[in-house]
């Protein structure tokens, strides 16, 4: 597959002691060569670095170090030069009209990982942990990102691809050769259970799913209770800084706080509410409904109760609002009352102003959300909304070949929807994938990238 060749900066805008410029294609060792003084990059060794200048008109723009990579060892399976410069975006930027006006282009967004893709240096899914690799903002993350990077997605797809396309061959022989005595003969008795077997494996992994997800996006987590029960201290003790006003007056909350909290690996996107009461401010009946709203598409509910406080009717109608919701109730002001004990409800107990037991919060969001032993172990974890949509498609085909089975419609026909199952398991990995979906994919990365 032949491209033009493209030029970009891989690291980040702003001042800082080094640059990276990528370029990429079959023309970068000349384009480059044009502009470096030193030695002959077109006689280069790959996988080498080169000391010299870039120069215009014989001036010199900067010292640099120049890496060399031929293809197809190199990220793009393309010939790639990678200018180490000094940093800030003047120098940079100077360098990369150089390399245009000599014949290079600025590269898209995405369009190395999109290359390197296209010239099968990565699948798909290798492609897509790029840029949760450079979004991950903690270990958990890292570790997903990383697990997706060295193929462990892609080898749990194929094995799945595989054993669909055991059943298939197997319908095909049937059909093409009735004749052999020696071929299986492919009944609805045999089909069954393997396209069962293949079922119960995909929900394991989308069960599995769960956690991955988790960690991947965390969860969209709303603080509610009514007014003056610590919500916003909660917040601000969760956040380390003073993110939310706080006072002894109800209704000190009127909007949304949005914050984000990486909670011992899990990251929670937090909204501290307004507290619901009866009211007749304008003002604050809006945070009111907003807050009711937002209860309804939130991931998880952190209700605080007062301790210090018997329970109230307010209380009493927020718990039961809540009821369908995975939650957590958090008794607040622990150190000035221990007053509310509910029938069959677990209570967290903290004190937000003196900062007591906040591990226990930690501890029960991961009870409620994370499977512990799936990061801690050697797991294929499934994290993209886009992987796990694919999969429930899968599901889906396979339940449909077993039913029809089941029924005993003729084989031939139970190998479509088999079929169909296999087929959305490659787009995962990005067989039979439409060029849109792929532009769109790329576009979301980081320009260099």
């Amino acid at each position: 597959m032949i491209f033009d060749t493209i030029t970009a900066k891989t690291t980040a805008d702003g001042v800082s002691a080094i640059n990276v410029i990528r370029v990429s294609g079959d023309d970068s060792l000349s384009i480059v060569n044009h502009i470096f003084s030193g030695a002959d990059l077109e006689k280069a060794k790959t996988k080498e670095i080169y000391y010299g200048h870039i120069v215009k008109n014989n001036e010199t723009i900067d010292e640099v170090l120049v890496s060399v990579f031929k293809a197809p060892k190199s990220f793009t399976g393309e010939d790639v030069v990678e200018i180490s410069c000094h940093g800030g975006n003047f120098i940079a930027n100077e360098i990369i009209k150089l390399l245009i006006t000599n014949g290079a282009r600025l590269a898209q967004k995405g369009e190395f990982s999109k290359r390197a893709y296209l010239n099968k240096k990565l699948d798909l899914t290798e492609a897509e942990s790029i840029m949760d690799l450079v979004n991950a903002r903690n270990f958990n993350q890292l570790k997903i990102a990383n697990s997706q990077l060295r193929g462990d997605v892609y080898n749990l797809i194929e094995k799945l691809q595989n054993k669909i396309l055991e059943i298939v061959a197997n319908i095909e022989v049937n059909i093409d050769y009735p004749e052999y005595d020696d071929v299986i003969d492919i009944t609805s008795k045999i089909i069954i259970p393997q396209t069962n077997e293949l079922i119960i494996e995909i929900e394991e992994i989308l069960k599995q799913a769960e956690t991955g997800q988790v960690i991947r996006d965390g969860i969209k987590t709303v603080i509610i209770g009514k007014p003056n029960v610590g919500k916003s201290s909660l917040l601000n003790t969760l956040l380390k800084e003073d993110k939310a006003i706080v006072t002894d007056i109800s209704g000190t909350t009127r909007d949304l706080i949005e914050a984000e909290l990486n909670l011992d690996g899990v990251i929670l996107k937090l909204i501290d509410t307004a507290g619901i009461r009866p009211t007749d401010d304008i003002i604050e009946k809006i945070g009111i409904n907003k807050t009711k709203k937002v209860i309804e598409e939130a991931d998880l509910v952190l209700l605080v109760l007062d301790q210090s406080e018997k329970i109230t009717e307010a209380d009493k109608e927020l718990i039961d609002l809540t009821k369908n919701k995975s939650r957590i109730i958090i008794g607040n002001k622990i150190d000035i009352g221990n007053k509310i004990n509910l029938e069959n409800e677990h209570i967290i107990n903290i004190s937000a102003k003196a900062n007591l037991g906040i591990d226990k919060l930690s501890a029960e969001v991961k009870r409620l959300f994370i499977n512990e032993e799936l990061l801690s172990g050697d797991y294929a974890l499934i994290s993209n909304v886009r992987h796990i949509a694919k999969l429930e498609e899968v599901k889906k085909s396979l339940k449909q070949a077993k039913t029809a089975a089941e029924n005993n419609i003729p084989i031939d026909l139970v190998e479509i929807d088999l079929r169909n199952a296999w087929s959305a398991l490659g787009e995962i990995i990005g067989q039979n994938t439409s060029d849109d979906l792929i532009s769109i994919l790329f576009s979301k990365f980081c320009l260099g990238k």
